[in-house]
């Protein structure tokens, strides 16, 4: 009878240290997900119709001139250097748009960690959570924003529309990461629990 009572408690153990150790595993690349993107966020100066078209104007153009402005990178340390470096160049050819369409907005071009609700472009969902992001601000900058992923190079401007590629996210991500992105609510509540967790231990 001990004995089985035994090999039950070491069952549950097993199973309990499995769990937790998947758990682990699943959050910790959520986190390597996030610390390995640089993401681009576009702000309006409001929500008005001329406002957001002159947003997606300044997007385009800064997509068609992100390779001589940011450069090709291999790492997202680059890549961050690159924008940095780049910051006054972008800054110089949004101001260009935003004069050519009429509009005597500032504009402002920096790098931050910023805080992102879960967002979806194309067939991907990008985890809530702090991310590197090179920040346009037009205006007030209190319009609807445009985002998507700088680092990895999952924004091509093909044209003038903004394409996802396959070939990107195979080359950049592990299949771990590309299926967190691809099927977020299989990961929802594991996240919610990671980033509790996290948050208890940061405040200590």
């Amino acid at each position: 009878m001990k004995i089985n009572i035994n090999l039950k408690i070491f069952s549950v153990c097993l199973i309990a240290s499995i769990l937790i150790s998947n758990f682990v595993v699943t959050g910790q690349r959520l986190d390597n997900l996030r610390n390995n993107v640089l993401r681009i966020h576009i702000l309006a100066n409001s929500d008005s119709d001329e406002d957001q078209r002159l947003k997606l104007c300044v997007r385009d153009t800064l997509l068609e001139h992100s390779e001589e402005i940011f450069g090709s990178s291999l790492s997202l340390e680059k890549a961050v250097e690159n924008a940095e470096d780049g910051l006054a160049e972008a800054e110089k050819i949004a101001q260009a748009v935003i004069y050519e369409n009429g509009f005597d907005y500032s504009v402002t071009a920096e790098i931050d960690n910023i805080y992102f609700n879960e967002r979806q472009y194309g067939d991907i969902t990008m985890p809530k959570g702090m991310y590197k992001a090179l920040r346009i601000k037009i205006g007030e900058a209190e319009g609807h924003n445009w985002w998507c992923v700088m680092y990895p190079p999952l924004c091509i401007p093909v044209a003038d529309k903004v394409t996802e590629s396959e070939e990107v996210k195979e080359d950049f991500f592990s299949e771990e990461e590309i299926e967190i992105m691809e099927k977020p609510k299989k990961f929802k509540v594991r996240f919610m629990l990671w980033d509790k967790l996290k948050s208890v231990f940061d405040a200590d």
